[in-house]
């Protein structure tokens, strides 16, 4: 997840639950911060989308792993079954400068489903202006209305400056825990091994 948040660009791309479907994020009214528009995401948007998460495999050095496509991001967003939804900021002029994508974990401990979010990035022209900060805060207010237990994310240890924002947004770093990833070749392998 890479968050451009207010004075700091902050980072992690990650998938740390199993993914429940999630619904769109619709029902709630766009809102507005000094000439920027934060709505959820549309159709139309999803170009818009993968071209941010370009931008953001770049400033994660993680361009080699992008398989992303329009065609391949937008059923997750708003086929039939989606697992998955997005926010985005729009500039004045109607172009989308920021995006979050979220999905829904669930917690057994806490016996309740939570937010988690994949990533979220705000082009580098656009920082400063609080767009990060407002997301997180409006991702966390989503979370609550729909009684999630948690709202969670990661962060790539090398990003000083977003860890010390999230720790002033209250967020727990958990050091103790680490990400397991089993992915292509090596899922496919794992996944046909005889029991």
């Amino acid at each position: 997840m890479t968050a451009a948040a207010s004075p700091v660009p902050a980072s992690a791309s990650a998938s740390a639950s199993a993914s429940a479907a999630t619904a769109p994020a619709e029902g709630w009214p766009p809102e507005t911060l000094h000439g920027y528009t934060l709505r959820p995401a549309r159709p139309a948007d999803v170009p818009a989308l993968v071209g941010l998460i370009g931008e953001l495999a770049e400033f994660e050095h993680l361009t080699h792993l992008l398989e992303v496509t329009a065609e391949k991001l937008h059923p997750h967003l708003f086929g039939d079954r989606p697992v998955a939804e997005a926010m985005v900021a729009e500039h004045d002029g109607g172009t989308v400068v920021a995006f979050a994508l979220t999905f829904t974990n669930f917690s057994t401990f806490l016996a309740k489903p939570g937010l988690y979010l994949e990533d979220l990035y705000v082009q580098p022209a656009h920082r400063g202006a609080g767009l990060g900060q407002r997301m997180l805060t409006r991702l966390a207010r989503l979370a609550i209305e729909r009684g999630h237990g948690r709202f969670e994310w990661c962060v790539l240890d090398w990003n000083a400056d977003a860890i010390r924002f999230y720790e002033r947004m209250g967020a727990t770093i958990l050091p103790d825990w680490r990400m397991c990833r089993l992915t292509g070749e090596a899922l496919a392998a794992f996944g046909r091994a005889a029991p």
